[in-house]
């Protein structure tokens, strides 16, 4: 298929030859997606705009200039609803296993305590929000993992923070690729990033090795130096033809760039081929500095044998793998509320201050509550009255408003809001489940497309980066916290993490309806197929679709144990009260049954 390697040229003639022909393929990707991110301008304007005047609403001749936020609450309702299926209990992943000794219990409480310490944190959540804000707003969402260490050794002790694996979030307009390509795991790809020149130590000290430690030391010695020429203005290099013809995203020229201590990095994933050498460069990393300097080559240690970074769109096209948003074409329905809303105010205003017709000789008057107007002989002042028609548009707005809505799959059931109509609980539950078709399949395509395959990426990154740690899990059986030591070794093994959160959460108010209509109706109650069904099993079902696991309220027939109990209390009460009621009046339990006997004389 096309599209899955870059071909270039000359490769050979410098090492920094492939530096410049990366930086070639930035710039055309980037040049002919400009129109595209004017558009995503023009949704975060109409996303964060207070009036239209920072908007393209400013155009209209209207003295009023109210903005109706209705892409912005759409946008937040989205979000929220999102979130909400995205994360609704405790637990929500579970490992699959592709063997027997990858499905034993000692492996899958290793795996699945592992994953759940690791996304039990306000950073994965924080970032996976992100996520789904790029999911929303630009219609695509890209992310990775990456591994980090926050212990610190201070002089008198250690700092103790995380590590493990997190997830990141690329932004949109930050990574290029080949949009026809076959698939974006076989397009490669081109990730632009801004770091000082200590965070661009940091990561080459990372990645070298004992022997590469004099070329890390020469190309910063190079950097610096570069740098240190353009800023006392004695450099060789002709850096006014540089501004023309090598734009660096950001800044106003070639020089301020270099005067800013920032580097611009590119790094390119995937593969690349030498025409005139014949040699292809497979699944490669290759990094590159100020669009000129190769600074890493390198093959890409991933086990996954592909690019771990994953795409999701909103709604996918045919033959482009830019996707479009759930906000695109909701932009002119948002120009003309806004227009609707300000003509509305305009003859608003024109009704409480009418314009004055004057005809003829009328002398200088002001206009108010019993003012005397004095006219000529054919002088006359008349009020010019507006259609009032046109204050009816509020229900036109109101179309509008929930025709956007719908269109951008976010039915009223999701914001609470019932449909008009008597309805039972059930029958409230089954019109949500079908009205929320388009936002359970969009949620689910994010679950799938990016929560699933970045769970994978942290899980294959940690088996490559973690020693020993110690990982707090929870224990579902016996409803207590446990901590274990683990190692790669333990969460090694062949298999997936799949997420059932989104897909639980649609699924489970539409099961729990059907359980109570069947045994409600006369299968349901037959005895004989009530004896297949598991009590035990039941409750344990019923108590994870409620999410009442936190409560601890499901235990195997707890309720007869507590009803022995109630009993033991009830016959000692009763064996009590029954001996008060034979025990005579005036005499006390502990005195003797028997009068002592009087002196014998």
């Amino acid at each position: 298929m096309a599209g899955k390697t870059y071909d270039v040229e000359s490769l050979g003639v410098s090492p920094d030859r492939i530096a410049q022909e990366i930086t070639n393929e930035w710039n055309r990707y980037n040049t002919l997606r400009q129109q595209k991110i004017s558009e995503w301008n023009e949704i975060r304007r109409y996303i964060y705009a207070t009036d239209t005047t920072q908007t393209t609403n400013s155009k209209l001749p209207w003295k009023n200039k109210t903005t109706v936020p209705k892409l912005c609450q759409i946008r937040d309702n989205l979000y929220a609803n999102y979130m909400a299926s995205l994360f609704p209990k405790r637990k929500w992943l579970y490992w699959e296993g592709d063997r027997d000794e990858d499905e034993s219990s000692d492996k899958v409480g290793a795996i699945e305590g592992f994953m759940e310490w690791a996304i039990d944190r306000s950073d994965f959540k924080k970032e996976i929000g992100k996520l789904v804000q790029d999911y929303i707003d630009y219609g695509n969402c890209f992310a990775t993992v990456d591994w980090v260490d926050n212990n610190r050794t201070l002089v008198d002790k250690q700092q103790v923070g995380y590590v493990g694996p997190i997830p990141r979030r690329i932004s949109p307009l930050d990574i290029v690729f080949n949009p026809i390509a076959s698939s974006f795991e076989s397009s490669p790809k081109i990730i632009r990033s801004m770091v000082t020149l200590g965070e661009l130590q940091k990561i080459l000290d990372s990645e070298s090795t004992s022997e590469s430690k004099e070329d890390v030391q020469a190309i910063l010695d190079y950097l610096f130096a570069y740098r240190k020429e353009a800023a006392s203005g004695s450099t060789a290099y002709d850096l006014s033809e540089k501004d023309s013809y090598l734009n660096v995203d950001g800044f106003t020229s070639w020089r301020d760039y270099l005067g800013s201590n920032y580097i611009e990095v590119l790094t390119f994933y995937g593969d690349i081929y030498d025409v005139d050498a014949g040699e292809l460069l497979q699944n490669h990393v290759i990094t590159v500095v100020d669009r000129h300097k190769l600074i890493s080559k390198k093959p890409n240690p991933s086990y996954f044998g592909t690019t771990p970074i994953w795409h999701a769109g909103w709604r996918p096209r045919q033959d482009n793998l830019w996707a479009m948003g759930p906000l695109d074409n909701l932009v002119g329905m948002q120009y003309r509320i806004d227009h609707l809303e300000n003509l509305k105010a305009d003859i608003m205003d024109l009704i409480a201050f009418p314009v004055l017709k004057i005809k003829g000789y009328v002398d200088e008057f002001e206009w108010g509550p019993m003012e005397k107007i004095f006219v000529g002989d054919d002088g006359d002042v008349e009020m010019v009255s507006p259609p009032y028609q046109a204050l009816q548009l509020s229900s036109e707005i109101a179309n509008l408003s929930a025709t956007m809505e719908e269109m951008a799959g976010s039915p009223k059931e999701a914001m609470g809001i019932r449909t008009p109509g008597e309805k039972t609980a059930y029958e409230v539950q089954r019109l949500e489940s079908a009205a929320g078709r388009i936002f359970q399949a969009k949620i689910s395509q994010f679950e799938e497309q990016i929560v699933e395959y970045v769970l994978n990426g942290m899980l294959e990154l940690a088996r490559r980066m973690m020693g020993t740690t110690i990982v707090r899990s929870f224990n579902d059986e016996v409803k207590i916290a446990t901590f274990a030591k683990l190692s790669a070794q333990d969460i090694t093994g062949q298999g997936r993490i799949r997420p059932m959160a989104a897909r639980h959460f649609a699924e489970k108010a539409e099961v729990i309806q059907n359980l109570t209509q069947f045994f409600s109706s006369a299968l349901g109650a037959d005895p004989e197929v009530k004896a297949h069904f598991s009590t035990i099993r039941l409750a344990d079902m019923i108590e994870e679709l409620l999410n009442l696991e936190d409560y601890r309220i499901v235990e195997p027939y707890v309720r007869l144990a507590e009803q022995a109990d109630a009993q033991r209390l009830v016959n000692s009460h009763t064996e009590a009260v029954a001996m008060e009621a034979t025990t005579p009046a005036g005499i006390a339990e502990d005195d003797s049954t028997m009068p002592p006997m009087a002196a014998v004389s």
